[in-house]
C-alpha cells in the first residue's frame, strides 16, 4: 500500500469511528488491536494494514471490508 492510500484508509476510519461516536480506545477494543496501533492507524504515517487488521476494523465499525477502501 502506498502511503497516500494509507492515509486515506486511516482517514477513514477515523471518520466511521467518530460517526459511531467512538473513542480510538473504545474502536480499538472492539477491534482487538492496540490502541496505540490504531494511533498509528489514523495518523500521518500510517503503517501498511493486513487484510484481517481490515476485517476487524470493519467488523468493529459495522460495515463491510470494502466500505473501509471507499475514499
Amino acid at each position: 500500500m502506498d502511503n497516500n492510500i494509507r492515509v486515506k484508509l486511516g482517514r477513514r476510519i477515523k471518520d466511521l469511528r467518530r460517526k459511531r461516536g467512538y473513542t480510538q480506545e473504545r474502536l480499538s477494543e472492539l477491534a482487538e488491536i492496540d490502541y496505540k496501533y490504531l494511533q498509528r492507524i489514523e495518523g500521518k504515517n500510517p503503517p501498511a494494514l493486513k487484510i484481517d487488521t481490515i476485517e476487524r476494523l470493519a467488523k468493529a465499525l459495522k460495515v463491510k471490508p470494502a466500505e473501509l477502501l471507499k475514499f
